[in-house]
C-alpha cells in the first residue's frame, strides 16, 4: 500500500548490518519513502510471526539479514540455513500474502567458482559450502513464491563504512605489520555497501513502477581483480606503499569453507531492465576513501606505519 501522502512504505531488514544501516540510510534520504528500519533485535526473520506482523503494512522489503560466518556455517549449516534459507521462505511467504515485493540479497557463493568468464544471472548454481547452499535455498524461496514480485540480488566481496571487512582489516595489519601476504588465486569484484544500497533503491522504485522485472540480479560492481590486487588498490588510495603487499596462494590460508576460485558476475540483467549495473570497482572504492569513515582509518594506518 502506498500511504496517503503518496510515499512508498519499505521494510529493511537486517538494519544493524553493514548493508542493511546502509540501505536504511540511503532510503531516509528519499522524500518518496518511509522506512521501517529492523535490526536483528527488532525483528529475528528466524520468528515466522513475527515477520508476517513486520512485513504487513509495507510495499516493499529489502532483506538483508543473513548468517554471514562462512565458516562457522560449515559447523552450523543447519543453523546457518534456519537464517539463509528457511527464514527467507517465511518473509516469500508473508509478501505474498500481502502483495509486498520483496528484493533479497544473496551471495556469489551459489556458484562453485570455476568459470571462465562471469557468471550470468541464469547460470546452474553448485555450491561448495554450507554457506553456499543455504543462500540457494534462499534464492529458490523467492524465485518460487514470487514469480512475479521477487528479485534476487547476488552480491559479493562487500565492504563498507559499518563492522568488518577486507579494508578495514588490512589497514589495520598495515599498522602493525611490514610486509602483508595476500591471496592472488582468488578473483572476484569488490563491491561498495553504499554503491549496492542505491541500487536496491532503485530497483525497488523501478520494479514496483512495472519497469524492471521479476529475477535475479547481480548486485557486484564492473571489473575483477584478486585479493591481492583489492589490496594494493586498497594501500595506494590510504597513501601507503602498494609494495609491501606480496602475493601468495590461498593454500597459504587453509579456511573450513572452500573459496569460490573465480566468482565475478555478469550483469545483463539490468540493462535489460533498462537499468545501469554498479560502477568499477576502483571508481566506487576511491569513492568510498573520499569518506570520513575510510579517510580516518587511512590516516590512523599511514602514521602508525610511519607513512604520514
Amino acid at each position: 500500500m502506498t500511504t496517503r501522502t503518496g510515499r512508498i512504505r519499505w521494510l529493511v531488514t537486517g538494519a544493524g548490518g553493514k548493508l542493511g544501516r546502509d540501505v536504511a540510510a540511503e532510503l531516509a534520504g528519499d522524500p518518496t519513502a518511509e522506512v521501517t528500519a529492523a535490526c536483528r533485535a527488532a525483528l529475528d526473520i528466524t520468528d515466522a510471526a513475527a515477520v508476517r506482523e513486520a512485513v504487513a503494512g509495507h510495499d516493499i522489503v529489502v532483506n538483508a539479514a543473513a548468517w554471514t560466518d562462512v565458516d562457522g556455517a560449515e559447523a552450523a549449516e543447519a543453523a546457518a540455513t534456519a537464517v539463509n534459507g528457511t527464514a527467507v521462505r517465511r518473509l516469500a511467504e508473508a509478501c505474498r500474502a500481502t502483495g509486498v515485493l520483496l528484493l533479497h540479497v544473496s551471495s556469489d557463493y551459489v556458484f562453485p567458482g570455476d568459470a571462465g568468464k562471469p557468471y550470468a544471472e541464469d547460470a546452474s548454481p553448485a555450491p561448495l559450502s554450507a554457506y553456499g547452499r543455504g543462500k540457494l535455498a534462499g534464492e529458490q524461496a523467492v524465485v518460487e513464491l514470487l514469480p512475479r514480485t521477487g528479485c534476487v540480488v547476488r552480491t559479493a566481496w562487500l565492504y563498507g563504512e559499518h563492522g568488518r571487512d577486507f579494508p578495514a582489516t588490512v589497514l589495520e595489519l598495515a599498522a602493525r605489520q611490514e610486509t602483508l601476504q595476500v591471496v592472488n588465486d582468488q578473483w572476484g569484484q569488490p563491491t561498495w555497501s553504499r554503491a549496492l544500497a542505491r541500487q536496491l533503491g532503485r530497483l525497488g522504485r523501478e520494479a514496483r513502477a512495472g519497469r524492471a522485472p521479476a529475477g535475479i540480479y547481480h548486485g557486484t560492481a564492473a571489473g575483477c581483480t584478486t585479493w591481492y590486487g583489492f589490496a594494493r588498490t586498497v594501500f595506494g588510495l590510504a597513501g601507503l606503499d602498494p609494495a609491501r603487499i606480496r602475493p601468495v596462494a590461498s593454500t597459504a590460508f587453509p579456511r573450513p569453507a572452500p573459496r569460490p576460485a573465480f566468482s565475478a558476475l555478469a550483469h545483463d540483467r539490468w540493462t535489460a531492465a533498462g537499468m545501469a549495473p554498479l560502477p568499477p570497482w576502483q571508481d566506487s572504492l576511491a569513492e568510498a576513501f573520499r569518506s570520513p569513515a575510510f579517510t580516518g582509518r587511512a590516516m590512523a594506518a599511514r602514521r602508525a606505519s610511519g607513512e604520514a
